[in-house]
This record gives structure tokens, sequence and C-alpha cells, in this order.
């Protein structure tokens, strides 16, 4: 390599005043740190400021992030909170919501998914999903109700979950919820009932039986121009018992509460019409853990 290559130099090595040209002339490097009190300073590489300038800019824009999501985490981003010394497992098992790679399951029986896992994962999903069919509009139709309670219910239970719901969805209930008495939505009307899991635990398990937590966001009402009950966004926790029949988890029996649920967003309402759209054109989900 030659002198004028040798980087940070210049043709004359570094030295203003030409003492580096010629030859027999003995030149030093001096260690890292050290200056020459007799050599000009060093010219600075083409771009090496820009690049400074774009680094520096990063490393800011970074930090701020960093700050802006250790601020919204508050306490539980603690190193000792996240377990980040652990392994994946640990990490997993702190956060009970986290989704954990297994896939769903790829059989239906009546449009809803079967054929779970005789597993703790295979109870949470199978209540997740139960809890989305039992939460949802086909419920306010009579033959349609039967047919979900018949997929995801115990035989056991299910001839009694049928003749407490079919005593529920009175012509009352329906007129209190906006329907006709036949349960259907009026003329111009879309009746919007949908639930969608948040996240799944477990409180009790065994080979046979399980009790699974489902926590649940949901949309209730009627969309159409002139509703008096437009859709609304509801939170709600289902607490699912399960018991291993037939190759499959099916449900003994179920509850819901209300909440958890979180502080309203400043997201503005959307029309009716709008609404009805989404709820036509957008499809659910088969959910698993």
């Amino acid at each position: 390599m030659s002198i004028g290559d040798d980087g940070g130099y210049g043709d004359d090595g570094g030295y203003g005043d030409g003492r580096g040209s010629g030859t027999g002339q003995t030149r030093t490097r001096l260690p890292d740190g050290e200056t020459d009190p007799y050599a000009a300073p060093r010219r600075a590489r083409a771009g090496l400021s820009s690049r400074n300038l774009i680094t520096v800019v990063g490393v800011v824009v970074l930090l701020l992030a960093a700050i802006a999501f250790a601020n919204r985490g508050g306490s539980g981003n603690s190193e000792t909170d996240t377990g980040s010394t652990g392994s994946s497992q640990d990490q997993a098992a702190a956060q009970p919501t986290a989704p954990t790679g297994t896939k769903p399951v790829g059989g239906k029986t009546g449009g809803i998914p079967s054929g779970f896992p005789q597993t703790e994962q295979g109870a949470q999903s199978a209540a997740a999903n139960y809890a989305v069919a039992l939460g949802s509009s086909p419920m306010f139709n009579r033959d349609q109700r039967h047919q979900i309670l018949s997929t995801v219910m115990a035989p056991s239970a299910a001839g009694t979950f049928q003749t407490k719901l079919d005593a529920l969805y009175s012509p009352q209930f329906f007129k209190n919820a906006g329907l006709k008495p036949d349960g259907t939505p009026p003329a111009g009307m879309t009746f919007v009932f949908r639930t969608i899991p948040v996240g799944t635990k477990t409180t009790a398990f065994s080979a046979s039986k399980a009790t699974v937590e489902v926590w649940c966001t949901g949309l209730l009402g009627m969309a159409g121009e002139g509703s008096t009950k437009p859709v609304t966004t509801n939170w709600v926790t289902f607490t699912v018992n399960l018991a291993w029949a037939g190759n499959d988890w099916k449900t003994l029996s179920y509850a819901q509460k209300n909440g958890p649920a979180p502080v309203s967003g400043d997201v503005p309402a959307s029309g009716a019409k709008e609404i009805a759209g989404a709820v036509a054109g957008y499809g659910g989900f088969t959910y698993a853990r």
C-alpha cells in the first residue's frame, strides 16, 4: 500500500510542511490517542460529518422510542419482571395471553372448529372458539342455536342448556334487543352480535376436565339509519367448564361477567352504514392458543 493510501494520512505523510516527502525520511506512527505537535490536523474523510449526523439522529430516535415504550409499560418492563435473562419458555409462562405458536385445528363441525387436542392448550383453544359461537348472532335463531349447542356442549349438558336458552330467547327478550318477535332485525337494520377473544387462562386442568377463562371484547347493537340501539363495544370474561368427551373438549357449563374493561379510546364512531358493511365484509377467526 502506498503512503498516500494509509488511512488518515495525506500525500505528505500527514505533515503540513512537506517533511514526509523525499527519500530516506523516517516516518513515525504515533500510538492511538497521541498527537504529533508538528502535524497539521488530519483531513476529514468525505461524507464523514453527514454519516455522523445520521448516526446521532438515529440513536436519538431509538432512545426516544425506548423511553416511550418503557414509560408505557411502567415497572413491568424491568429486567426482573420480563425475565430477560430467562429462557423463552419462562417468558411465555410470564405472559398468559402470549401466543404459543400452536396451529389452529383443521376440522369443523357445523361451522365451529372441533378436534382439539387433549392438552391444556387444546382446552384453551376450545374455550375461545366456543365463546365465539355462544356469543354470536346465530344464537338468536332457534334452529341455529340448537345446532351450536349440540356442537359445543357435552351430551350430558346439551339438553338442559337448550331448554334454558329457549326460555331466555323469548319475544320480550328480542324486543328489548330491538328485534322483531321472531328474533329477526327490522327492515333496513343489521343486528350485530360478535365476540372476539383477547386472551385465555386455565384455572383448573386434568386429562378429563378443564376450567378456562376467556377474556373477550365484543360488538352488540343494531346498525341502521334511525337505530335506537346503536352498536357498542363491551368487555366480558367467560368462564367455560369443559369435559373430554367423544375425543374432543366439550362444554359442561359456562357463565360470564363484565370486564375487565380498558379506558375507551378517542377514535371517532363510524356511521351505521359503515359498521353494517364491516360486519358483513369481515369474517371471524379460528382461535388457537
